[in-house]
């Protein structure tokens, strides 16, 4: 397991990989803070495509909330600090409307240093209310997607997609984001969500944080819709493992996209970092 370390210096590197500037590789680091480069790289990149990234906070146990629904602290403050930093690397989160009713979320950026991402909403039926959270204005891209014709307030982007069997198709969503000039995104839930996108084999990551804490009973994390009968069936992701402190993350590479945006460039043992022109060739 790699222990991360965030200082400010290495999350300004990390910031500039993500507008082009630099890379991941060189430079003189200590060793937590070349597992953060390891960590955030691969997301901050913008050379190698679209990737599509999801994020879950769980127990050790596999839940993301109790019977009652309460969901607020499964995630320790490393865990919650380390999704804000994912936030600031995309260029859009997206949130089932069932979270959004449920949990009322920002998508904002505010553990970290970093812009804010466009805050995008799957609402078949419409039922998200314009006063949610999540359309507030202030300065971000708002997007809904949605089959119903229902108009919103101005300056709430509506992306109206047909249901297929009463879902859209992941791939559908995808492709209309993409249009969007959204192509670095992050799916922050809920579970139903992220595993339609997952069994679609559209994700390029997915990273589970694990908090020490047992819940025992409540929603589970992740159920994907097609159960696998043997274990031979079962995806088996290359995963690489880092510590956050008070949570545990399981980097999951799901295609090769995913493994080569792992890899390093160039021989981290510069002590120079990389500029634009070389990062980008």
């Amino acid at each position: 397991m790699h222990n991360v370390t965030v200082t400010p210096e290495v999350w300004e590197r990390i910031l500039a990989i993500r507008s082009g500037r630099a890379c991941s590789c060189c430079g003189n680091w200590s060793d937590g803070e070349s597992a953060a480069l390891d960590l955030y790289g691969p997301l901050a990149r913008r050379d190698l495509g679209p990737i599509t990234v999801a994020q879950i906070g769980q127990s050790l146990d596999g839940r993301v909330a109790t019977v009652s629904g309460d969901a607020r602290d499964v995630s320790g403050p490393d865990g919650l600090a380390h999704l804000h930093r994912i936030r600031a690397l995309v260029d859009g989160v997206m949130i089932g409307v069932g979270t959004a009713l449920h949990d009322k979320p920002r998508l904002d950026v505010r553990l970290c240093s970093g812009p804010n991402p466009a805050r995008i909403v799957i609402d078949p039926k419409g039922r998200l209310p314009d006063d949610a959270l999540v359309l507030r204005a202030d300065g971000c891209r708002r997007l809904v997607i949605q089959a119903v014709d229902r108009k919103r307030p101005a300056g709430v982007e509506v992306i109206r997609l047909p249901l297929v069997d009463g879902l859209f198709a992941p791939q559908a969503i995808l492709a209309a984001l993409h249009e969007a000039g959204l192509s670095t995104l992050l799916i922050e839930g809920g579970g139903i969500t992220i595993a339609g996108f997952l069994e679609a084999q559209l994700l390029t990551r997915l990273q589970i944080a694990v908090a020490p804490l047992l819940i025992g009973a409540g929603r589970a994390a992740l159920t994907t819709p097609n159960a696998r009968l043997t274990l031979a069936e079962c995806i088996r992701p290359d995963t690489r493992v880092f510590g956050l402190g008070s949570d545990v993350v399981f980097d999951c590479g799901l295609t090769p996209l995913a493994n080569a945006a792992a890899l390093p460039l160039h021989d981290r043992a510069k002590s120079s970092p990389c500029q634009t022109a070389s990062y980008l060739s």
